[in-house]
């Protein structure tokens, strides 16, 4: 994967057109560096650094990795603070593996430094909103250990906005995190669901108390392919946002509820803590709050409120909202007052908003309903098992410890039958299978009878530990094609045609892309798969003694005329056809491995320019050959 110098021009000329239309000065625009942006460039600043040249970032001199920004409103009573960050690799690697952030030492101290720059205020209230490209789930640690999280959690940020996934996992692509302090907590690896619930503990309403580590995570989708825009809101200290699809057209009408907030997404424990304490602003409280931006004029909003104590939506607020007339925001903001404390409840989301807007055209747009929580409770909701994988867990975290359980495991299941036949005078035959009809026998019988196929036994275990002492290819990383570097399962090492410097290992965690995909469906299914041929040779034998009713030891005198013209033909015949399926099923689990395998290579051919013979040929042939061979000791003769 590179880049294509076009799709940057026509970038440039698009947001030129944009910052045009809209009439809005070029400097509040900021474009951040994405490991797409990254691909194949060596050093910031050559002449492969598109980025550089086409971005808005780039065309404006800001070649720092942090920029932040504070917007003061209300005569100086509210801060709003931005900070964007550009954590991609500082070498740029071709994709696939270049796929996470790595932020260094540096680099977490100027965010640290720019999200501090009020704290000598703390009367002031500020609203602190990073945004960057990588999900923190894809984000690698610095050299130090620390971490883009450390950082938000020490701020206690209203949100870390990013990307990178493009919408392809979910919709619910959020996180909120809470800091722990249990020295073993599963949160370093997992995060099982996308609300955390606050340890209970005794209420601390003193002004000198600890304020609560906590953030919100939010993904949000691309323009290019799924014409996603994210509109976000701060009301009197209040962070809202609203997705906007517009795949399926333009929208005439756009409505973003400010207050109350939806209690899935935006409730956080310090909103809970001041509610819990009375510290929050009261006249945050007093008014259903929205947003409102149309082509057309308004000619009513309407706030409606839904009760689903019984089970049904029964309406319980039904009121006009108006107009602000608040010129700080592009939208029109508009209001409905109410009973806020009529509204606390236990459950975070008893109570359900939804906004109504009419133009002068007649056209309405409804929002849909929003659970919400005026005591600051945190809705329920349940990841899918994509955004599971995506957003709860720690790949950086867990690389490492699934590589070397997979290895491991491999090497468990090729040495230990190899020394229970070395020690042990017994064997697991197909009658032992037959008589316990246990799974584990059954495999025992499939990975012992593997030992017995030396040559491919010991082709598995070479490749193994080939994967884990020498580089698995070499190729060229970036896109002027000069540097080649070979990878290992630590990363790639490169070194640069000039000979005056030389990276090591870079690329970690980023080349598990390669690595662990390989070792689970490819070498793993590989040795289970010539270990069952062998085993379904075994079993066939077995079958054919017991119908034919002859010893062992006559099964070496059998051929095939005497078991073509066996008084017993028509029996056999059946034993035959129902013992050919089984390798059938098998052979054909060999081509899909085989494909599966050639699919990655080619990728990885097309991705860094090799050749399969020349700069990767263990890598590429040595699974292939050996459920080759596997095939051909296996055959019935």
């Amino acid at each position: 994967m590179k880049q294509n110098e076009e799709e940057w021009v026509e970038y440039k000329n698009v947001m030129e057109d944009i910052v045009k239309r809209s009439g809005l000065d070029k400097n509040i625009f900021y474009d951040l560096r994405g490991n797409h942006d990254n691909f194949g460039v060596p050093v910031i600043g050559d002449s492969l650094d598109f980025y550089s040249k086409y971005s808005i970032n780039g065309q404006l001199g800001r070649s720092g990795h942090v920029n932040g920004v504070t917007l003061t409103l209300q005569a100086g009573k509210q801060k709003h603070l931005f900070v964007g960050l550009d954590s991609t690799m500082s070498v740029g690697l071709r994709g696939p593996t270049n796929l996470f952030g790595h932020p260094t030492d540096q680099l977490l101290a100027e965010v640290d430094l720019e999200l501090s720059q009020w704290d000598s205020q703390p009367l002031k209230p500020v609203s602190k909103i990073s945004f960057g490209h990588f999900p923190l789930s894809f984000s690698a640690s610095s050299q130090s250990g620390k971490t883009l999280k450390d950082i938000f959690l020490k701020h206690s940020l209203s949100a870390y906005v990013c990307g990178h996934l493009h919408s392809r996992f979910g919709k619910n692509l959020k996180r909120y995190h809470l800091s722990s302090h249990r020295f073993l907590s599963s949160q370093k690896f997992f995060q099982f669901n996308l609300n955390q619930n606050p340890s209970e503990g005794s209420k601390n309403c003193s002004f000198g108390a600890p304020p609560v580590q906590e953030f919100w995570e939010w993904e949000m989708g691309d323009w290019r392919k799924t014409r996603a825009m994210r509109i976000l809101a701060i009301d009197r200290g209040h962070v809202s946002f609203a997705d906007i699809d517009f795949q399926s057209g333009s929208k005439k009408t756009i409505i973003l509820p400010t207050f109350p907030l939806d209690s899935r997404f935006m409730s956080t424990s310090s909103s809970h803590h001041e509610y819990e304490c009375e510290h929050m602003l009261p006249s945050s409280y007093e008014t259903v709050r929205a947003l409102v931006f149309s082509v057309s004029p308004i000619v009513s909003v309407v706030a409606r409120i839904y009760d689903t104590r019984y089970g049904n939506l029964d309406i319980v607020v039904d009121a006009p909202m108006t107009n602000l007339g608040d010129e700080s925001s592009r939208g029109d903001l508009y209001a409905v007052p109410w009973n806020y404390k009529a509204f606390q409840d236990p459950s975070a989301d008893r109570f359900w908003l939804q906004i109504e807007a009419t133009d002068i055209m007649g056209r309405t747009t409804i929002t849909e309903l929003r659970p919400f929580s005026v005591n600051g409770l945190h809705g329920k909701v349940s990841w899918t098992w994509k955004e599971f994988f995506v957003m709860g867990c720690q790949w950086e975290a867990l690389y490492y410890p699934i590589l070397w359980v997979s290895l491991y495991f491999l090497l468990l299941i090729l040495l230990i039958p190899r020394a229970f036949l070395f020690f042990s005078r017994k064997q697991i035959t197909y009658k032992n299978v037959l008589a316990s009809k246990g799974f584990i026998s059954g495999v025992g019988l499939v990975l012992q009878e593997l030992c017995n196929v030396p040559i491919a036994w010991f082709g598995f275990l070479g490749y193994l530990f080939y994967l884990i002492m020498f580089p698995w290819f070499t190729g060229q990383v970036f896109t002027d094609g000069e540097d080649k570097g070979y990878m290992t399962y630590m990363g790639w090492v490169v070194k640069f045609s000039d000979n005056k410097s030389n990276h090591d290992y870079i690329g970690s965690p980023d080349v598990m892309v390669v690595v662990l995909p390989h070792l689970i469906f490819v070498v793993l299914p590989a040795i289970l798969s010539s270990g069952a041929l062998a085993a379904e040779r075994v079993v066939h034998r077995g079958k054919f003694l017991s119908v034919s009713g002859k010893k062992k030891d006559d099964y070496s005198g059998l051929d095939q005329r005497s078991v073509r013209y066996d008084s017993r033909g028509n029996r056999r015949s059946k034993f035959h056809f129902g013992g050919h399926w089984i390798r059938l099923i098998l052979l054909v689990l060999c081509l899909v491995i085989c494909w599966k395998h050639f699919k990655n290579c080619r990728a990885l051919m097309k991705a860094y320019e090799m050749n399969p013979l020349l700069h990767f040929p263990v890598y590429t042939l040595g699974i292939p050959l050996l459920l080759v061979y596997v095939i051909h000791k296996t055959k019935r003769n």
